[in-house]
């Protein structure tokens, strides 16, 4: 078990900045993600942690201890790859003792930490074939394997499930997050896929431009985004953002969105730019709703369980997902609870 600390963290590649500021503090037996745009950042922060980039300034604590300067062999922890890394040449067992071997474990200890970390992984069966004979979940298994042999204190994940096809993804994401259950330590998971984000953290953080702009339980992230990159960069199709300009603010409580009066509550407006944000799946194609509106429908998705219909309305272009078995007409519907409002700057207000 361990904790993880980021103070001030600071990187740049000559005179392109890619992490700012950056400050988190990781609890204990914790599964952290770090998602974002490629680019933003999370591979850098994962390959400091390791010792394998050099921070330019700040510094990083494992269980109160800074490791800046301590060689990538005394961190106690373990990086699993994208690409595998194994060594071709080697068998499963070769390549998961690799690590223990260099170390000069002894040859029971080698053996049994192997073994038990087959039996975890369900590759038993494996560990006399060479990686060319084994599928990419395979691979990908016995590259796990490699980590947990190692004891780590912090697992390091670096987009493990990339190389993989949708349906093996899918089935890797349960693994790893049966994994994590089982042996209680702490993992730090890089992706940008936001469902990979969604199904396995106990925390997410969001990251864009090297800049921290929301950290929370999936449903805090899902449901209370900070900002309008949050709220679009989580959930499928990505939110609806209507701009609302200042002539649309009617009173400091009521707006004008989609040809509709729409009055809140408990906000006041002040007068200038505002933005609504509504996710597709809470745009109904029925009556039933706080307010409806006429639109024109463009185009229909259909994925078997749901549709996603892109819809017209004046000058907006919006998604809504409904259930395949509801009947499509052009009235759109929504409720105001599901309405997020936005400031000028793009700043969630608190409804």
């Amino acid at each position: 078990m361990a904790n993880i600390q980021f103070k001030g963290i600071h990187k740049s590649f000559g005179s392109n900045k890619i992490i700012s500021d950056f400050n988190l503090e990781g609890k204990e037996d914790e599964f952290l993600v770090l998602v974002g745009p490629s680019g933003c950042g999370k591979s850098t922060l994962l390959r400091m942690i390791a010792g394998l980039e050099k921070i330019d300034d700040g510094e990083i604590f494992i269980n109160d201890q800074r490791i800046n300067e301590l060689h990538p062999s005394k961190r106690q922890t373990a990086m699993v790859f994208q690409s595998y890394a194994l060594y071709p040449h080697m068998n499963v067992f070769e390549n998961m003792s690799f690590g223990l071997k260099i170390e000069k474990r002894p040859k029971e200890e080698i053996d049994s930490k192997v073994t038990e970390a087959a039996r975890i992984l369900k590759i038993e069966e494996l560990l006399d074939r060479k990686p060319k004979e084994l599928s990419g979940g395979q691979r990908q298994r016995v590259a796990i394997g490699r980590a947990i042999t190692r004891n780590p204190k912090i697992f390091l994940f670096d987009e493990p499930l990339s190389n993989l096809d949708a349906a093996l993804r899918a089935e890797m994401r349960v693994e790893i997050s049966k994994l994590h259950s089982q042996i209680n330590t702490n993992m730090i998971y890089v992706t940008h896929d936001q469902v990979e984000a969604m199904t396995l953290a106990d925390r997410i953080v969001i990251i864009n431009k090297g800049n921290i702009e929301q950290v929370g339980t999936p449903e805090q992230i899902y449901n209370n985004p900070a900002n309008v990159f949050v709220a679009q960069f989580i959930g499928t199709p990505k939110m609806n953002i209507l701009e609302i300009s200042e002539e649309n603010i009617i009173s400091e409580n009521t707006i004008k969105l989609l040809g509709l009066e729409i009055k809140f509550n408990n906000i006041k407006f002040e007068k200038s730019k505002h933005f609504i944000g509504i996710r597709p799946e809470h745009l109904k194609v029925s009556y039933e709703s706080d307010f409806n509106f006429n639109a024109e429908i463009d185009l229909i998705e259909n994925l078997g369980n749901e549709k996603i219909v892109y819809i017209k309305k004046d000058k907006n272009q919006l998604s809504a997902k409904i259930p395949s078995s509801a009947e499509i007409t052009n009235i759109i519907g929504f409720n105001i609870k599901d309405l997020l409002v936005f400031n000028k700057n793009k700043i969630r207000v608190n409804i």
